[in-house]
């Protein structure tokens, strides 16, 4: 009993320390009022080569220094998340004397003879074109390293920033960036930072301050609404496509297999060998609701794919809600943390379609394969996204990058797969496997299955998957375009509401063409339609895979190991 006492105390200790990294809040800047004279925070985030978004390190890689008032420079943020880590951020306090509504005319930072390391690390971040990011009040500020003289063949870093802040009344609405005063760069040479406060008053709404920072003119562009027109008439086009078959196809062959009983004998023998001269799907109907093959395997990637569904529509609705920028943006990682949380919600769901459709096909009720189909449901999509995350973690800590995830970040996320997760994935799986009624399918299944003939080229899966992954490519390139644009050339993405109506008009293309291919696959007389169903509608991937590749060579500056392992990850 002692025992059992204290495994639970652990155990909601460690929960505890697991869910306030999603809950706490910045004391100082989250409620974003100050009073005249309150301190404000600068915080330092990270560095990098502005070409290689995800080539980022610790602000303080590079030698740059900070006031002497009892701050450290490996003070990070004690209060950062464990979206906001997984985002890569690696924030420090900077310590620079701000006060609200103080203006500083200029202060020094510090004074440093640069060696031969720190002029090294200088020279390769300014021929590297390195920027710098800061956060004041959650808000971001940019700046260059500083200038390379191409003709001279020497590197000068700027030694000068002012900061100038934007305030309505005891709120902070804008910030702003400069650099001047370039030093060239050698080593033995005093260098001194400077920076300037400077506040200013604004009648600008602090419910504004982020629209700055959005490029409506590139979002909101016309070609957005000629692409949701487009894919509209796709669908619409699909939609008809799709109603000629089932209705017009297959009613046709229902009022020919329910003749009335008592026609005369003639009529009825002539209708039974029209029958056995029949070909296509209804040569199959005693297979077609055959269990597929590997039925494990698929029923748990039907269940991580409800999963993903969940998951990318939650998280859609979410941003369309609000809370990516204006007056609840201010968390870093938001979008990333909700991911997190509807993750761990959504492996009920997982659990319950994958035990769901095992249960439809299970010929017995057999322990073992129920455990396969849970077990596998169970570690599919985590062990992809560990594997994954392993590979780049080991890059980054190689190359010693700002996006190393810590080893108690591991250990946390790891804790709420074990505690969060998996249970409620049983969960689901339980609910699958008991809830409703036993599935009766409207046709038997023969006891021998019949043999699949040689189908024509129409009818084959090598074409059909292929072909019927173009179309829903075609309904979201336009959009995927400024998703990756967002990601890889530093835009905040947020029109939210083309992405929701792109993501509904991909998935019913995505199930108009799979029922298509499987109404092709079923005239070949091939009853295996459920993997060709998955394949069809998963083959988009492969077309927005060779769009990255395109987007990458041609659209983008970015080069070296570290960055192409990211993008491609």
């Amino acid at each position: 009993m002692v025992r059992i006492v204290i495994a639970g105390q652990i155990a909601a200790i460690f929960l505890q320390t697991i869910l306030i990294p999603f809950t706490i809040v910045r004391a100082d800047d989250r409620n974003h009022r100050y009073e005249n004279g309150d301190r404000v925070n600068l915080w330092v985030n990270k560095v990098g080569p502005y070409a290689n978004p995800q080539e980022t390190y610790p602000y303080y890689s590079l030698p740059y220094c900070h006031p002497e008032d009892g701050h450290k420079t490996d003070e990070a943020d004690p209060n950062a998340g464990i979206a906001e880590i997984l985002a890569g951020h690696s924030l420090r306090l900077s310590g620079h004397p701000l006060f609200f509504a103080n203006d500083e005319k200029s202060f020094t930072e510090c004074k440093r003879t640069l060696t031969q390391a720190d002029a090294d690390s200088f020279i390769k971040a300014v021929k590297g074109q390195w920027f710098y990011q800061m956060y004041l009040d959650d808000l971001p500020v940019w700046g260059m390293v500083g200038e390379e003289n191409e003709d001279e063949g020497s590197a000068y870093v700027y030694t000068e920033r002012r900061l100038t802040i934007a305030y309505n009344t005891n709120r902070i609405v804008e910030v702003n960036m400069t650099s001047q005063g370039l030093e060239e760069v050698k080593a033995g040479k005093d260098i001194s930072f400077t920076m300037a406060i400077e506040w200013n008053k604004s009648s600008k709404s602090f419910d504004k301050r982020f629209e700055r920072y959005l490029d409506n003119d590139f979002f909101k562009h016309q070609i957005h609404w000629f692409s949701i027109f487009n894919s509209f008439m796709m669908v619409i086009f699909l939609c008809g496509l799709v109603a000629l078959i089932l209705i017009r196809t297959l009613k046709k062959d229902f009022s020919k297999y329910s003749r009335e009983i008592d026609e005369d004998m003639e009529s009825l023998n002539a209708g039974n060998a029209a029958l056995n001269e029949d070909s296509g799907w209804k040569q199959v109907h005693g297979d077609v609701f055959r269990s597929p093959p590997f039925l494990e395997l698929f029923s748990a990637l039907v269940g991580s794919g409800w999963q993903l569904f969940f998951i990318m529509l939650t998280v859609i609705l979410f941003a369309v809600a609000g809370p990516i920028h204006g007056d609840v943006y201010e968390e870093r990682g938001e979008v990333i943390s909700a991911t997190i949380v509807v993750y761990v919600l959504s492996s009920i769901t997982a659990g319950y379609y994958s035990g769901a459709f095992y249960r439809k096909y299970a010929a017995k009720s057999s322990t073992a394969g129920w455990q396969s189909a849970m077990s596998l449901t169970l570690l599919f999509l985590p062990t992809v996204a560990a594997s994954v995350m392993s590979i780049l973690n080991c890059i980054a800590l190689y190359y010693g990058t700002a996006n190393v995830i810590p080893f108690m970040v591991i250990l946390k996320c790891f804790a709420i797969w074990i505690f969060l997760s998996i249970p409620l994935t049983v969960v689901g799986t339980l609910l699958g496997r008991h809830s409703g009624k036993k599935t009766i399918f409207p046709c038997r299944v023969n006891s021998i299955p019949r043999s699949i003939p040689d189908a024509p080229w129409y009818g084959q899966p090598l074409f059909l998957v292929p072909l019927a992954g173009l179309l829903p490519f075609g309904s979201i390139f336009i959009e995927l375009y400024y998703v990756m644009t967002s990601v890889w050339n530093y835009k905040f993405y947020h029109v939210y509401g083309f992405m929701l109506g792109v993501f509904g008009i991909m998935t019913i293309v995505v199930s108009m063409t799979s029922i298509i291919s499987v109404y092709f696959c079923l005239n070949a007389e091939n009853y295996n339609w459920q993997w060709t169903a998955y394949f069809s509608g998963s083959s988009m991937s492969v077309y927005v895979f060779l769009y990255s590749v395109y987007y990458f060579s041609w659209k983008t500056q970015m080069n070296g190991m570290l960055q192409t392992s990211f993008y491609c990850e």
